[in-house]
């Protein structure tokens, strides 16, 4: 006779095939017991719930149970029942239990009480195995099988734009350089510079800030493509909503002028929020309540307004409202809270908003998310279309409640004298973008495209308050563990 094949615990929880034998694998998240019986709670990673293994100490010996701690790894194979208690619908009475590997409860870290954020952070390679980040990290799969799904529906084409480049899209110059020189002892030129035509690549390079670039040029032969890849920030930011390691998602489409840009993101934001509600019930379950319980701890007046999935459904159900940035200047230095100073930052026309005025905007002004449109030209890219009074380009950012700007984006340039012109006013080198400019020369046309943080998409979903939480191992100044 076979061995029995293992079941995923989710697939066991929708059984009703009572007195059927099951082969269940997975990790101890409590033991509890008597003198006759112990009860396992039992979790592989497949949903957030746990099934509960029955263990008759007349059929399982004490010297099996003993070695039975949270953290361990076990194998069980046993009947499955209707179940007794409140919560579950079935368990499995535990026939044989095989104890694939032992966690220690006087060393492993992750004991069954609540552990802050900040010490799960440093128990990164374990914290996955704890309800909030697996439920966290299922939701982050469905999100970006999502966004795939959303494209080539769409007939998009995915396209890999390189880590590795000698550009820096953004013109911020806040980039990791990559290099095979030995930097004690670098080759020099006869001024006495590093002499980077020896390097592995015979020129300076870094890792990418942003796939645009390239997603532009297949663009400008494809039609409409996006790219979905790791992107690299060299900026010296410990805030709640930086990393110097994320992913981008960045469509890039041929023919789109700025409303059909607008529109694009709408329904891709609206996509991924209807697939998370429709495809990670029991885990946006979860961390509602969590948050709920979390809320409770803090003052009355720092609560927030909507629960989770509240708020997820709050952006479904909503057009986005669409306004100038100059219109948005006027709304701030009109509001309540501009009058009365309560503002950090100041309000005035050709500041970069900050993240305090965004989500006044969608949350006490409009109750909705929001796009701005045409911001002033010396706050942006070289790259974005600029209007014809001079001042202000065809930016769009789409503002969220309680991440604000979550999508960046513009019509692009399509005129290689006003793309010249520009990239030579911001003393970006013209011999590192000659071939960007090229796509201007040969059959251009008026395209358009914008960028979503994942991992701000992430926050958002789930409602964790920290972008650390979100990526499975972060990366920010002073921090690459694991």
């Amino acid at each position: 006779m076979s061995e029995l094949r293992r079941t995923k615990i989710a697939d066991v929880l929708k059984r009703d095939d009572f007195g059927a034998q099951v082969c269940v694998k997975g990790w101890v998240r409590t033991k509890r017991g008597s003198k006759n019986v112990a009860f396992i709670a039992l979790n592989d990673g497949s949903i957030i719930h746990n099934v509960q293994v029955v263990a008759d100490r007349e059929k399982i010996d004490d010297s099996i149970l003993d070695r039975i701690h949270t953290g361990a790894s076990l194998s069980i194979v046993g009947l499955l029942t209707e179940s007794q208690g409140s919560g579950q619908n079935v368990e499995v009475i535990a026939d044989t239990i095989e104890v694939l590997g032992e966690a220690n409860p006087d060393e492993y870290p992750l004991q069954p009480k609540k552990h802050s954020l900040e010490f799960l952070r440093e128990k990164a390679h374990l914290r996955f195995r704890t309800n909030t980040f697996s439920a966290v990290f299922r939701i982050r799969h469905a999100m970006a099988f999502a966004i795939h799904e959303f494209f080539n529906g769409k007939g998009f084409k995915y396209m890999h734009s390189p880590i590795v480049t000698g550009s820096d899209a953004e013109g911020a110059g806040e980039m990791f350089q990559v290099t095979t020189l030995d930097m004690k002892n670098p080759p020099k030129t006869k001024e006495g510079e590093i002499d980077y035509s020896q390097d592995f690549f015979g020129k300076e390079t870094n890792l990418t800030v942003s796939g645009q670039l390239e997603g532009e040029l297949a663009a400008l032969a494809l039609g409409e493509v996006y790219t979905f890849g790791p992107t690299f920030r060299a900026e010296n930011s410990n805030t709640s909503r930086h990393l110097a390691e994320f992913w981008m998602i960045e469509p890039e489409m041929a023919f789109y002028d700025i409303h059909d840009n607008m529109d694009l993101a709408e329904e891709m934001l609206k996509y991924l929020v209807k697939y998370a509600l429709d495809n990670c019930k029991d885990d946006l379950e979860f961390l509602e309540k969590r948050l709920l319980d979390e809320e409770k701890s803090k003052p009355e007046k720092d609560r927030s307004e909507h629960a989770l999935i509240e708020k997820l459904e709050f952006v479904l159900v909503n057009d986005f409202e669409r306004l100038t940035y100059t219109e948005a200047v006027e709304v701030l230095r009109n509001s309540k809270p501009n009058k009365k100073g309560k503002f950090q930052y100041p309000v005035e026309w050709g500041i970069d908003l900050q993240s305090e005025h965004e989500r006044f905007l969608v949350e006490k002004h409009y109750k909705k998310p929001v796009i701005l449109t045409d911001y002033p030209r010396d706050i942006k890219a070289f790259y974005m279309k600029q209007n014809d009074d001079g001042k202000t380009v065809r930016a769009m950012d789409v503002l969220f409640p309680g991440i604000g700007e979550i999508i960046g984006g513009s019509q692009r340039e399509e005129s290689y004298e006003k793309l010249l012109a520009r990239i030579e006013e911001m003393g970006i080198p013209k011999k590192d973008l000659w071939w960007f400019l090229e796509t201007r020369k040969f059959g251009t046309v008026p395209h358009s495209g914008y960028g979503l943080g994942f991992e701000r998409m992430m926050l958002f979903v789930t409602g964790m308050g920290n972008i650390r939480d979100v990526i499975p191992f972060p990366r920010a100044a002073k921090t690459a563990e694991f």
